[in-house]
Order: structure tokens, then sequence, then C-alpha cells
């Protein structure tokens, strides 16, 4: 059986002041900041995957609100929490973004949405705490896989069932399996993590010591200034290239849906059902448009992105 370390709530997040934000989800638990979105002619209400979340409050928020008449507005869960809400009907934003780009689509489109707009990639790594026995290990080149393997129950996770990076993490476990030619080793791995529900909280336990390491996205250990471990592009999730390779490691959820190994893809839409639609566009037309604020947040925004999917309406790619 996984181990999780439960936290109480939903696994949201709230805006928060910028500067105090990846301190307060830190120490208050994200689930405690949840509530109901903004609901203002004058604000954008974007729910959003969680791994952005310092991206979008210390810096694409506040460009956006510079760049229009429009405030911001976000809330931050897992990919796969964020679809349920919007496909239930518990919320009602302005803009939805995927960690995912074909999660949105399997899940939204084409009844709530018609488009998308993939605006930026990331990769997987591993980050972790210099200070602990396993993160001096480390820091002295140790074979990741090696350490994870026997690190006991000291790295995180988040939880697969309801965001991209918790089943992308199991997918690694398998792609190194094969790549490293150690049978057992994606069982030993995934035995020796720790599920940390709230994706926004995941690196705050390695920061504090709590967790030695944590699979994370590049971007995270960015926002926390905490070092990590580059993987190779067979593993890290970040070659369009390799999304064969990748697609050979899948996932079966608890509801039973298969989910295959795909490059990392940062997607955004508006849905049908949007309060304030033209907010909407304006804000995934600056996702599109201005790509310094996400690559000072650590993402990467390569060639041939941004990349509209579907109808995209007009105004919306630059």
């Amino acid at each position: 059986m996984e181990q999780r370390n439960d936290h109480p709530g939903s696994g949201g997040l709230e805006r928060v002041s910028r500067r105090g934000f990846l301190a307060g989800a830190a120490t208050l638990g994200v689930g405690t900041l949840g509530g109901c979105l903004a609901s203002s002619a004058s604000t954008v209400s974007v729910l959003s995957a969680g791994s952005l979340a310092s991206a979008f409050e210390e810096r694409v928020g506040s460009t956006f609100e510079e760049a229009t008449d429009f405030g911001f507005q976000g809330t931050y869960y897992g990919s796969r929490a964020v679809m349920r809400l919007v496909e239930d009907g518990q919320r009602r934003p302005d803009v939805v973004v995927s960690a995912d780009a074909e999660l949105l689509r399997e899940r939204l489109q084409p009844t709530l949405a018609d488009w998308d707009v993939v605006f930026a990639t990331n990769a997987l790594v591993i980050a972790y705490n210099p200070e602990t026995d396993i993160g001096a290990r480390l820091a002295d080149g140790e074979p990741w896989h090696a350490v994870l393997a026997a690190a006991d129950g000291r790295i995180a996770r988040t939880d697969p069932d309801l965001d991209p990076l918790g089943y992308r993490a199991i997918q690694l476990f398998d792609l190194a399996e094969s790549y490293y030619d150690e049978p057992g080793l994606a069982g030993a791995l995934r035995a020796n993590t720790v599920i940390e529900p709230e994706e926004p909280q995941l690196l705050a336990a390695v920061e504090s010591g709590e967790r030695a390491a944590a699979v994370a996205y590049r971007n995270m250990a960015h926002d926390w200034d905490v070092p990590s471990v580059e993987l190779p592009p067979e593993l890290n999730f970040a070659d369009p290239g390799l999304a064969d390779h990748y697609a050979t490691a899948t996932y079966t959820t608890e509801d039973g849906t298969s989910l295959p190994g795909r490059p990392i893809r940062y997607n955004a839409t508006v849905p049908a059902n949007a309060e304030h639609p033209e907010a909407g566009r304006r804000f995934v037309r600056l996702l599109a448009e201005r790509p310094a604020p996400l690559r000072e947040s650590g993402l990467v925004v390569p060639d041939g992105v941004p990349k509209g999917h579907g109808d995209v309406p007009d105004g919306v790619l630059p």
C-alpha cells in the first residue's frame, strides 16, 4: 500500500500576498485557504495546475494586471482535480490551465471547450535538501535511483490520482527500471516514496528537511531555490521527440483510467460557460505572447510554442 502524507482540505490554493505565497502554503497547508473563485467583471478567474502557482502569483498575474484593465485571481489544484471541478460544475473559471495538454483535451473537449493553446513546457527533476544525508549523497553525484531506492520513505511525490506530476513520478520509476536495467527498481522507488497530496506543499517539506528529496518539476525547484538532480531526456518527459518512448510507461488511476506517459506541455483554454470569456481570452493571449515571466519562473518556452489546437478564437494567438 502506498504511503500518504495526508493533510486536511481539498488541495486547492487561493491567492495570498505574492511575497508570502510560498511561505503561506508551507505553514498553513494549502487546503485551509480554499474558497470560491472571484465573480467580478473586472477580474479574470484562473483555475490552474498547482505547479504554476508561484509563476502566476509572483509574475504572470501582475504582468496581466499591468497590461490590461483586469485584475487577476488564481486558484490551484492538481490538474486532474481541476478537470473534475470544471466537469462537475463546482467551478466556473474564466481560464483553465493544465500541466498535461492531452488531459485537458480528453476531459473538457468538445463539451466544455473546443480549443486550447500550449504555452510552456517543463521537465522532471529530483529536488533535494543538501543538509540531509540523502541530499548530501545526491549532491556528491551518487546515482539518484540508487539513493532513492534505499531512502525508506524520506522521498516525496504527489498523488497520481490528482495531478500529472504524481502519475509522471510513477511513470518515471517504470522507465528508470528499463533505462538502468535494474529489475525491481520501480517497485523499490514506489515503496520508498510518500505521497504529499498537496502539490504546492511538496517542496516545503524538502526545504524544511521533513523530506530529504522529492520528484518535482524543474520550475518548482527554481521557485523554492533548492538544488536538484537533472534527469536524462529519456526520463524527464521534456523531449517531444521521445513521446513514443514516454508512452511505454502507463499509470492506471483508482477509477480505472489508463494514462500513458506524455511530454510535459502546459495548455490553457476558456471554458464555454466562463462568466467573463473576454477576460479569459486576454489572459490566454498574454500567456502566448509574453514568455519572459514564464522563463523567469523556470519554465521553458521552446521553438514552436505557443501552439494552438482546435478552433482558437481570433486575437488569442499573437
